[in-house]
């Protein structure tokens, strides 16, 4: 067997600590840590993160990878106790914190993890308010406990959502059954809704990034509609049509992101019956590139992303079983250093 210096024409470097500014394909031993290190290109991947306690899906979501928030969402079946859960992330752990007023699934959110909003959803069969299949009800969290707000102007089921706060927030598509589609778009400013221009496709369980006057909406849900990779952009007066995404995608929720570094996972593929998609792809407010495929393919309930395309949050929902608590966690590829392990 060929020796490293043979291969290479030098012999391995030995310091105590590791170069300040190693070059990409460098390797070397620390004597300080009793390892052997290189500098190499790391694939992008998903990797497991925390588990959320209670399995669940459809679930809303704001915030970023190391502050995320997942609540509401679809913890059954059968009666389900349990729809009104709010979990925060901090990077490692779920904790669960105040419970959300409604029990609502398919909802629209966004916000971060000190000031979120959750508005309108399917209502728990086993609420004393069901029938109606939809709600039209609005609610804000502060980091520590939820407070009813004004009341979405319909009834919607389906709906998706952009906004940096519960004072600055952007519900779209869904509607109340049936046809549960619209073109609907409406800004909510921490005290009444308004009206705003329609988007261009009527959209049912449609993903949503963005913020109130910057947002993104991708895919639709097929009863309204065939499966589609359409994607458009608000940019606070209009709706624009835009490069579609490579997957025709329903029930994306696991979408998110600033409008210029986005991202949407999972969902539903064409086809009878809809294959469950695991890729993921990425959106720098032109084109959409392919990011990594997660673990658990499926519907996921929600996603979070930080600096572009560096680092996601995808968690809750799933395929066989698609009640989980998973959490899945992206990392883009990047240059960095690794301990060489016999493994």
């Amino acid at each position: 067997m060929s020796t490293y210096k043979e291969i290479f024409g030098e012999k391995i470097k030995k310091g105590s600590a590791d170069p300040s500014n190693p070059l990409e394909g460098q390797i070397w031993y620390n004597s300080t840590s009793g390892t052997l290190k290189v500098r190499l290109n790391v694939a992008a991947a998903f990797a497991s993160g925390g588990t959320i306690p209670v399995g669940s899906t459809w679930n809303g979501r704001a915030g970023t990878n190391t502050a995320a928030l997942s609540h509401h969402g679809l913890y059954g079946p059968g009666d389900q106790p349990n729809d009104n859960k709010t979990f925060e992330y901090d990077g490692t752990t779920w904790t669960q914190t105040n419970n959300c007023n409604q029990t609502m699934r398919l909802l629209g959110s966004s916000g971060v993890q000190t000031s979120a909003m959750a508005f309108c959803g399917g209502l728990n069969p086993n609420n004393p308010s069901f029938p109606p299949q939809s709600s039209n009800k609005t609610e804000s969290y502060n980091g520590s406990t939820w407070t009813n707000e004004t009341n979405y102007p319909t009834n919607t089921i389906g709906a998706s959502g952009a906004g940096a706060s519960e004072t600055s927030t952007l519900g779209f598509g869904g509607g109340a059954p049936p046809p549960y589609v619209s073109t609907n778009c409406r800004s909510y400013n921490g005290s009444s809704w308004t009206t705003e221009p329609s988007t261009n496709l009527a959209s049912y369980g449609l993903g949503g990034a963005g913020t109130e006057t910057a947002a993104l909406k991708t895919g639709r849900y097929p009863p309204v509609g065939p499966d589609t990779n359409q994607a458009e952009e608000y940019d606070g007066s209009s709706w624009t049509n835009v490069n579609a995404s490579s997957n025709s995608r329903q029930n994306n929720i696991a979408t998110g992101g600033p409008q210029t570094a986005a991202f949407s996972a999972g969902g539903y593929g064409p086809g009878s019956p809809a294959p469950n998609i695991a890729a993921a792809e990425s959106y720098d407010g032109t084109n959409w590139a392919t990011m990594a495929n997660m673990a658990n393919a499926g519907v996921r309930g929600g996603c979070s992303l930080t600096t572009p395309n560096a680092s996601a949050l995808v968690f809750t929902g799933g395929n066989s079983p698609y009640l989980t608590g998973n959490t899945e966690q992206y990392t883009a590829a990047y240059v960095g250093t690794e301990t060489v392990t016999t493994s």
